[in-house]
Formats: C-alpha cells, sequence, structure tokens
C-alpha cells in the first residue's frame, strides 16, 4: 500500500503524537478488519465501544477526576482524523458523536452528582451517547425547535420528536433540547436535560436506512409525556441554545478533521490504484495529467488540515473562533467533496462499483456539507462577522 502522510506540525506535543500513533494502530488492527460486518448491520456492537474506551479514546476532553484525559482540542481533531482513515464514515461519526458532541455536554456543564453519574461509564464506553436538538422543521435553526417542557411537581414533563439523531436506537444517555419558557422568542427559553434509556416516554419511532454512514445507527424519537426528574436539568435553565451553539464549534471542527482524514485516505488509495492500473501502455500514474491532478488535491488538503490545526489551536488558547471554525466546516467539507470525487474519477468505472472503499466514501462524505450547520449557514456565519 502506498502511504500518503504530511510533516506533523510542531504544534503537536508528544502526546498528540501518541494519540495519532495508537488511534491509527487501533484502526488498522481492529475496526478495518470488522467494519464491513458492522456497514451491513447497521450497527456498531457494544464491545466496540468498550474496547475503545478502555484505550481511553472516549473520553480524551473529559476531566480527569471523572475517567477522561484532560485534553484539549487537538485530541478530538487527531480522533476525528484517524478514525476517519478507516474509510467507513459511520463508524467514525458514531465514535465522535458519543465523545465529542453528546457527552461533552455533561463534562463541561453538569453538576457533580451528574459528572459522576455518568461520565465514567461514557469514558469507558460502557454508555453510549446522542445529542437530540434536529428536528423535522428545525435543523441549522436551531432556535426553532418546537419540543416542549414543563415543569411539573416531580420534575419535567416533556412532549415532542427529533430526527436524525446519531446513536438514536442503541444509545444510553440522551441530551434532549427543549423548549421550557413558550413566550420566549427565538433562541432564548430552550433547556438542555439528561435522559436515560429505559424511559417510558422516549421512544424509537424509526430507524433510517441512510445514503451513507450506514455502520452508524440513526434514529427519529418520538417524546411521549416524557417524565424527567428536576436533576435531568443540564446547566442553567433558559442557557440550552448557547450550550448547543458552544458544542456546536467542537462537532464542527471534529468534521472538518474527519473530512481531512477522508481526504487523505482517498489520495492514499487512488495512488496505490493509478500506480497499478496500465492503459495505453503504462501506469496512470505516469500520465502527466493524473499526476497534477492528484498534486492538486493533496494540495487542497494540506490547506485544509492546516486551517483545522490551526482552528484547534485556537480553541486550546481559548479564542472566540465561531468565524474561523465556520470557515472550517464550510471550506474542508466542501474540499473533501471535490477531493473524493477526483479520486473516484481517477478510479474509473472500479470507482462505481458498490463495496469499494472509494465508492463508500464518496457517499458517506456527503453528509458532511449538511450535518451540524450545512454549507450555506456556516458561510452566513463567517458573513455577519466580517
Amino acid at each position: 500500500m502506498t502511504e500518503f502522510e504530511f510533516n506533523e506540525p510542531e504544534l503537536l506535543d508528544d502526546d498528540m503524537r501518541m494519540v495519532r500513533a495508537q488511534v491509527r494502530r487501533y484502526v488498522e488492527e481492529v475496526i478495518v478488519p470488522q467494519a464491513d460486518a458492522w456497514e451491513q448491520a447497521g450497527e456498531i456492537p457494544r464491545k466496540a465501544f468498550r474496547d475503545f474506551g478502555e484505550l481511553g479514546f472516549l473520553g480524551m476532553r473529559h476531566p480527569v477526576e471523572y475517567g477522561g484525559g484532560g485534553l484539549g482540542a487537538m485530541s478530538s481533531v487527531i480522533l476525528g482524523e484517524e478514525l476517519s482513515r478507516c474509510t467507513f464514515g459511520g463508524v467514525a461519526s458514531a465514535f465522535t458523536v458519543h465523545s465529542d458532541m453528546s457527552i461533552g455536554h455533561i463534562a463541561h456543564r453538569g453538576t457533580h452528582e451528574q459528572k459522576q453519574r455518568y461520565l465514567p461509564a461514557a469514558c469507558a464506553g460502557e454508555k453510549i451517547g446522542a445529542v437530540c436538538v434536529t428536528e423535522a422543521h428545525a435543523g441549522s435553526d436551531v432556535a426553532g425547535i418546537k419540543t416542549r417542557a414543563v415543569r411539573t411537581a416531580e420534575g419535567w414533563l416533556i412532549n415532542g420528536s427529533k430526527t436524525y439523531i446519531t446513536n438514536g436506537v442503541y444509545g444510553d444517555i440522551y441530551i434532549i433540547a427543549a423548549r421550557t419558557d413558550p413566550a420566549a422568542k427565538g433562541s432564548r427559553g430552550i433547556s438542555l436535560f439528561i435522559v436515560e434509556k429505559g424511559n417510558p416516554g422516549l421512544k424509537v419511532a424509526r430507524k433510517f436506512d441512510k445514503h451513507g454512514w450506514r455502520a452508524s445507527d440513526t434514529a427519529e424519537l418520538f417524546l411521549d409525556e416524557l417524565q424527567v426528574p428536576e436533576d435531568a436539568l443540564l446547566g442553567e435553565e433558559g442557557k440550552g441554545f448557547y450550550y448547543i451553539m458552544s458544542t456546536f464549534q467542537n462537532e464542527r471542527l471534529v468534521a472538518g478533521a474527519m473530512s481531512v482524514g477522508q481526504m487523505a485516505k482517498g489520495i492514499e488509495l487512488t495512488l496505490d490504484y493509478v500506480k497499478q492500473r496500465q492503459a495505453f501502455g503504462k501506469s496512470l500514474w505516469e500520465q502527466p495529467v493524473v499526476r497534477n491532478k492528484l498534486a492538486w488535491l493533496a494540495s487542497k488538503t494540506f490547506a485544509c488540515r492546516t486551517m483545522v490545526y490551526s482552528c484547534a489551536q485556537m480553541i486550546d488558547e481559548g479564542k472566540d473562533i465561531v468565524r474561523e471554525v465556520s470557515m472550517v466546516k464550510a471550506f474542508v467539507c466542501e474540499s473533501l467533496q471535490e477531493v473524493l470525487h477526483g479520486c473516484l474519477q481517477l478510479h474509473g468505472g472500479t470507482g462505481y462499483i458498490t463495496g469499494t472503499p472509494i465508492e463508500r466514501m464518496v457517499r458517506d462524505a456527503r453528509i458532511l456539507t449538511i450535518g451540524g450547520g450545512a454549507t450555506e449557514v456556516m458561510l452566513e456565519e463567517v458573513a455577519k462577522r466580517m
């Protein structure tokens, strides 16, 4: 196999280099041999989460005292980048939604009791997390959610629905956004709640059959008279929108990292193919047009990687990066489409056959311009800050 690697930037310390080596080894030795079966089944075995958790990869950003690693944003970038090299986007999404987009809410905003109750099991992969924000008429427009939570003598009663929820079928810990102040307009009056699997008011309406990311489970959920105790409230009442927006910044950074990992792996697979494929009396690699195309795609990948790493460094320095991370989400995820389509083109008919890595990667890549904030929404976020 032809290896395609960039030089490691100096901003990566020895811990991050070790994380990369360990995740890559696990991906190559454990995930890749099994992932096709997971893709066919439409789910990832719980044992895979436990095994990944035992190695410390599911809690790298979370506090050490609750089973985490206490690392910064760069660890999320390395995790997303290396997981995506497995060529199964659903695997990368299921793990990162758990570690960075759902359980992170508890790590950042939970009480000591909530952290103690949920984080150790989540970091160990014994409990799987899902974040439930999107609704049928409120995707990138988070302020438009209609799910309601009403205070009762026992705590809160939640009614509504959520859709496109990764880990929604097999999850154990659900972070649910609901409107707690019906009089509040737009982004105000939204709160977050922790809901556990088995609550009779939380029902999986259906498991989606998706175009890509087929190894991860994605669900539509009904919240029907969902009763939760008072201490299920996560953070302050009415601050949910701001919590979601804060976590979105990390989600968008991870989407950029996943894109970079897919681009690099796509180029690696394509280099291997064009050096073997013969046409017109020579290998495709010997054709200048092919070499130039791959050089261009590699250059774009390097530019995207530099953006992602720079943004992670700014997060770890405590800077406000809403504009920059929106640029990353828009530019890098759109660049992913160009790079992988270019790779598929160079594979010719082989790239169009279901089951080949490059065909699967092209399908899996499409969601990254939609999920976590559509490209058009991201560009508006940039424009508002110009």
